[in-house]
């Protein structure tokens, strides 16, 4: 199994995301131990330093273009990597676990007949077949899985394989340009808050639940957030109640996160929250209720009200 690796490869706005290299690079290493090829594809209109990838172990990467394809179309995008994965005869697709990725795995899978593994925390060879690990039940226990068919998809959650050591090397850039496309539907433009990091690959995240009592007192989280050059999270109840924007939502409803730290602000730990954070390096967990679920997890915890320790932390941090 494995013999051609294909590693896919997201842009946003001509840049190549973190998580991304993340998959290049676990997908190197996984190619290098079984000596076998890998390739990597992405597609748009303009990619800035694809030859970059080469620092991460892969030699060549095919840039399927056209300008039509700057914005997202799972349409699109999904029969343009079937048709270039049947060309290059892939085995092995991986994918970041990101929106993106997780619309474009299923229905690669079902076209080439795929086995599928979504949000994968580790991918590895153990007695020569290809072994991964993802949570469930709310990441309540931890499942391996090996796929019996000949060709099989796999999405990496971010920020939980490291990139490690890359080197200088240059890739080879091929451009493969593709004259027309029958989109039935194309995205015209996509807006974004500027200048706000994406919670679900931030290195630090600093979230807020209904402790915060209002969606104006969110601004002691956005202030902590940005001394600290985090992103801003919230709880599911806090978007559903309209204080915070659902792309901030952490858990089992919204993004699943792995930061190096996770500060939690106001929330008690409900499963489903649980299930979206619990595998953050750091959890710091800020309370006024010592019982409350938040502090089976955290690292560390401060039982107190958010109102008090927020301005004092932040006055702290800002003498730094």
């Amino acid at each position: 199994m494995g013999n051609k690796f294909l590693v896919f490869i997201e842009q946003r706005d001509g840049e190549i995301k973190k998580s991304s290299l993340e998959v290049i690079k676990k997908g190197s290493d996984l190619a290098a131990s079984q000596n076998a090829d890998i390739e990597a594809v992405t597609i748009g209109d303009v990619v800035n330093n694809l030859e970059n990838i080469g620092g991460y172990g892969i030699s060549k990467v095919t840039h399927i273009h056209n300008s039509e394809l700057s914005n997202f179309s799972v349409s699109a995008y999904s029969e343009l990597l079937i048709s270039f994965a049947l060309e290059i005869n892939a085995d092995t697709i991986l994918f970041a676990n990101t929106a993106m990725g997780k619309d474009l795995a299923p229905p690669l899978a079902v076209k080439l007949n795929a086995g599928v593994v979504v949000d994968c925390i580790s991918l590895d060879f153990k007695d020569g077949k290809l072994t991964a690990a993802r949570p469930v039940y709310a990441g309540k226990a931890i499942v391996e899985v090996e796929s019996n068919l000949d060709k099989s998809v796999y999405t990496l959650r971010p920020n939980v394989f490291t990139i490690g050591e890359t080197s200088d090397a240059k890739a080879e850039v091929v451009i493969k340009n593709i004259d027309t496309l029958n989109l039935a539907n194309k995205v015209v433009s996509v807006s974004k808050a500027e200048g706000k990091l994406d919670v679900a690959e931030a290195d630090i995240i600093v979230s807020g639940g209904r402790g915060m009592k209002a969606a104006e007192n969110f601004g002691m989280i956005e202030e902590l957030a940005d001394i600290l050059g985090a992103a801003t999270g919230a709880s599911r109840a806090v978007v559903d109640a309209g204080w915070r924007p659902h792309s901030e939502q952490v858990g089992q409803t919204g993004k699943t996160v792995s930061p190096n730290l996770y500060i939690a602000v106001g929330i008690s730990g409900a499963i489903q929250h649980l299930a979206g954070m619990q595998s953050s390096k750091y959890i710091v967990a800020i309370n006024k209720d010592k019982d409350a679920p938040i502090f089976q997890v955290a690292d560390y915890g401060i039982a107190g009200d958010a109102f008090e320790v927020l301005p004092a932390l932040i006055e702290e941090l800002k003498k730094d």
